[in-house]
């Protein structure tokens, strides 16, 4: 037993693919090591977005609208993520980090299956042939965010080989957009788990400490009913 042996272990983040009837998870991917830093941007949904029509004008839309929201904000995260086979000597990689790889660039493609089937409704004369769809994948920082993700940008840098040619060393960009109940049908898994999170989020913010109006240089209350 070594001295470190009561120290908890971290909690990694990584990417659920969840059957969206079902709910059950059908591939869960890991990441070797939580990334550095995490970026995240959120821009709101604000009604009174289209431009002012009026000569000369600064405003951004309707005053009417100028405090009313669409909808939830969109949102999203972009980090980095390491993959060494070489910090995992333990673990037989024959073909190094190529599962690993696959495994996520499988996120932003369709199956073989899927295709095949949508060309045989093409070789049939279909004339319309909805889109492929894609199982819901979530993306979890630990337990206060799971969310619902769509991947929008999967870039890899792979920097060392084995003798083979398989990678065994890659740093991935990954960018995704949060889905929201604006993004997803009304029932669906995905929209549910949003209002979850937003609902944390809501719970977050409760608990917040309050600041007083004396830290922010303002005597009182009257100079915000524009009578101070």
């Amino acid at each position: 037993m070594t001295r470190y042996a009561d120290i908890p272990k971290p909690i990694r983040s990584g990417m659920v693919v969840v059957d969206p009837d079902r709910g059950t998870p059908q591939r869960v991917i890991v990441l070797q090591f939580n990334p550095d830093t995490l970026e995240r941007s959120i821009a709101p949904q604000s009604a009174g977005d289209s431009g002012d029509s009026v000569s000369g004008g600064t405003g951004s839309g309707d005053r009417n609208e100028a405090l009313r929201l669409k909808g939830p904000a969109e949102e999203t995260w972009k980090f980095t993520a390491e993959i060494d086979a070489t910090d995992q000597l333990e673990i037989a990689a024959p073909d190094g980090i190529h599962p690993q790889l696959a495994a996520l660039e499988m996120l932003v493609q369709p199956t073989t299956a899927q295709l095949r089937a949508a060309s045989r409704l093409s070789q049939k004369g279909t004339i319309e042939i909805s889109p492929i769809e894609m199982p819901l994948t979530l993306f979890t920082w630990g337990s206060k965010r799971v969310l619902p993700v769509r991947l929008t940008e999967l870039s890899v840098n792979e920097s060392a080989f084995d003798v083979n040619l398989n990678p065994i060393r890659a740093s991935l960009s990954i960018g995704m957009k949060i889905l929201t109940v604006s993004d997803l049908p009304a029932g669906h898994r995905g929209a549910d788990l949003y209002m979850a999170h937003l609902a944390q989020k809501e719970r977050l913010a409760a608990t917040a400490r309050g600041g007083s109006l004396g830290a922010l240089g303002l005597p009182g209350a009257d100079v915000l009913s524009g009578r101070g």
